[in-house]
C-alpha cells in the first residue's frame, strides 16, 4: 500500500512537469519588483491584475516601480545591469529588443511559464526574450458632439470638412509614425520600410494644412473631447477610457481598412534575485484571468489566445478583429525612424505653415 501511494505521489509530481505547470506554485514566496508604465494604467494595472495575483499567491509581494515610459525604464535596467533591483519590466516591443540586445533581459522558461503556449502569434517578435503582454492599436477618434456619425474610413481625417480641426500627435512619437504607415496603406505605396513610406509621407503632407497642431499639450485627448478638434488618431485603450470618463464626449473606431498594433512586452530581468516569483508572476500576468481583467479594465486586447472577453470588450478592442490589422516588422520600423522624423521635419511639419 505504502509502494502504491509513493508511485501515486511521483506519478503526480511527473504528470504536473510534463504539462509544464510548476509543483510548487504555492510554496514560491518573495518579493517582485514591476517597473511599469504610470498614471491611469498603474491604476488600473493594480487593481486588475496585481491585487488579484497577491490574493492568489499570498507568499509573493508585488511592488510596482512607475516609470513615465520605456526609454526610462531602460536607462534603469542599464544602470541596474550588475545588480538588478528590477524583477519584470513591462516596455514598448522596440525597446525590448534593445534590452534583450544588451543582455538586460533572461530567456522565458516554457516550462515554468505555460501561458506562453497559449499566446498569439503577434505576442512573439524574433530577438526580443519577453512577450507581449498587452495590445493596443491607434484609433480614429473624435468629438460625438461635432461628428454625429461615426466615420468609417481613415480618409475621413482627409475631409475638408475638419480643415483646421484635426488633432494629431506627429512624430517622432509612435501616433505619428503608424498613421503614416496607415496613409501609405491608403495611397498604394511600398509597404518596405526601407522605402521611408514615401506615398505615406506625400499623404501626410496633404494632411498637413488641415491639423491645428502637430503637438497637442498635453495630449490629443483633452483637445478632442473640448471640441478644440473634431477630428484625429490617438491610441485606442485610453480613447476608451476617456470615452467613459468623459461621458461619451470622445469615442474610437477601428476603421474599415484596419489599423496597427503596438506591443507591451513584459520582460524577466537577468540575474533577478527573485527569479522563481518572478516567472509565477509573468505567467499570471500572461494567463487568461489576468489578461480578461486587464482587457475588460483598460481596453487593452489581450495576447493570451483562450482570454474570453465580454462582448462589449470585444466590441471596443481590436479582440476580435485580428484579421482586420495591419502586419508591420517593429524592428524593420525601428531601424528607419530617426530618417523618417527628418522626412516629417522637412516634409511634413512645414506644410502645415
Amino acid at each position: 500500500m505504502a509502494i502504491n501511494r509513493r508511485l501515486l505521489i511521483l506519478s503526480t509530481i511527473f504528470a504536473l512537469a510534463w504539462t509544464g505547470v510548476r509543483a510548487d506554485d504555492a510554496t514560491i514566496s518573495g518579493t517582485v519588483t514591476l517597473g511599469a508604465y504610470s498614471s491611469v494604467f498603474q491604476d488600473k494595472y493594480t487593481a486588475a491584475v496585481v491585487k488579484p495575483f497577491m490574493a492568489k499567491y499570498p507568499k509573493v509581494q508585488v511592488t510596482y516601480y512607475p516609470i513615465q515610459n520605456s526609454a526610462q525604464l531602460l536607462g534603469l535596467l542599464r544602470a541596474q545591469k550588475s545588480s538588478p533591483q528590477i524583477d519584470v519590466a513591462i516596455m514598448d516591443v522596440t525597446l525590448a529588443k534593445i534590452g534583450s540586445d544588451e543582455g538586460l533581459f533572461a530567456q522565458l522558461d516554457p516550462q515554468k511559464i505555460p501561458a506562453l503556449a497559449d499566446l498569439y502569434d503577434v505576442a512573439t517578435v524574433p530577438g526580443v526574450l519577453g512577450r507581449a503582454v498587452t495590445l493596443d492599436h491607434i484609433a480614429l477618434v473624435y468629438n460625438t458632439d461635432a461628428i454625429k456619425s461615426p466615420p468609417k474610413s481613415w480618409n475621413a481625417l482627409w475631409d475638408p470638412a475638419y480643415q483646421g480641426r484635426v488633432i494629431v500627435e506627429g512624430v517622432p512619437d509612435t501616433t505619428g509614425i503608424l498613421l503614416t504607415i496607415i496613409a501609405n496603406q491608403l495611397a498604394g505605396g511600398d509597404p518596405n520600410p526601407e522605402k521611408l513610406y514615401e506615398k505615406g509621407i506625400a499623404k501626410m503632407v496633404e494632411l498637413s494644412a488641415a491639423v491645428q497642431t502637430w503637438d497637442p499639450k498635453p495630449n490629443t485627448y483633452p483637445h478632442i473631447i473640448n471640441q478644440t478638434g473634431y477630428i484625429g488618431a490617438a491610441w485606442n485603450a485610453r480613447s476608451q477610457f476617456y470615452n467613459a470618463d468623459s461621458q461619451g464626449k470622445i469615442a474610437a473606431v477601428l476603421p474599415a481598412e484596419g489599423s496597427i498594433f503596438q506591443l507591451n512586452f513584459i520582460n524577466l530581468v537577468a540575474n533577478s534575485p527573485n527569479r522563481a516569483a518572478a516567472e509565477l508572476f509573468i505567467n499570471y500576468a500572461l494567463s487568461p484571468e489576468a489578461q480578461k481583467a486587464f482587457s475588460e479594465a483598460m481596453y487593452y486586447a489581450p495576447t493570451n489566445k483562450k482570454t474570453g472577453v465580454s462582448p462589449q470588450v470585444l466590441e471596443r478592442t481590436a479582440a476580435g478583429k485580428m484579421e482586420n490589422m495591419i502586419a508591420i516588422d517593429w524592428l524593420a520600423v525601428a531601424k528607419i525612424r530617426d530618417r523618417l522624423s527628418e522626412q516629417w521635419r522637412r516634409r511634413v511639419v512645414p506644410a502645415s505653415r
